[in-house]
């Protein structure tokens, strides 16, 4: 029998699974997260998540491998993981006021076949003063997360309000992931 394996080192990502999958495995692939050449912002998740989740399933071609990776797209232009205190700076003083896309791309790897699919939903953030973003830095949560926060946790006072999935700013579309596993024959349909 196939056991099922998360290709993902967020803490976030097991978390949410769990409410999918009673019993899985984590194996985190060591990939290099590298782009082709004219990729679309909205593609890159999509892909990203394909890129770790076959690295995986090369080493374990019989199980259920499960991929996923999140981009924040404002303005068009990839927010991922900020360097540093500085680069979350930016990044949360760009967000500030504004609309952006959060992007979960997932993949699954079932009996050799690769599928892909990508959920968004729009954020809006209130207006952040400086103070406010250096207090939101300062407790840390920024620097695991694409765009500089987490929306489960101290972010939160930041958002203003969100269209679509919640769970998938948090790092994992659960429901529209649990549909795909059945579609795909991973899971038994209900």
């Amino acid at each position: 029998m196939s056991r099922f394996i998360l290709a993902s080192q967020s803490p976030r990502r097991q978390e949410l699974i769990g409410n999918i999958l009673s019993e899985y495995d984590v194996i985190v692939s060591d990939v290099e997260e590298t782009l082709p050449d004219g990729i679309a912002p909205e593609e890159v998740p999509a892909y990203l998540a394909g890129v770790k989740a076959r690295a995986v399933a090369e080493v374990h071609p019989d199980d259920v491998v499960i991929g996923a990776d999140t981009v924040v797209i404002l303005d068009g232009q990839v927010l991922g993981k900020p360097k540093d205190e500085d680069d979350a700076f930016q990044m949360l003083r760009a967000l500030s006021g504004k609309a952006h896309t959060v992007i979960t791309g997932c993949a699954i790897i079932h009996n050799g076949r690769m599928t892909t699919f990508a959920d968004h939903t729009r954020v809006e953030f209130y207006p952040l003063s400086d103070r406010e973003i250096l207090d939101y830095i300062a407790t840390g949560e920024p620097f695991d997360k694409a765009g500089a926060y987490g929306i489960q946790g101290r972010g939160c006072v930041l958002v203003k309000r969100i269209e679509g999935d919640f769970f998938n700013v948090m790092g994992l579309p659960v429901a529209r992931l649990k549909r795909e596993m059945e579609r795909e024959g991973a899971l038994p349909k209900p």
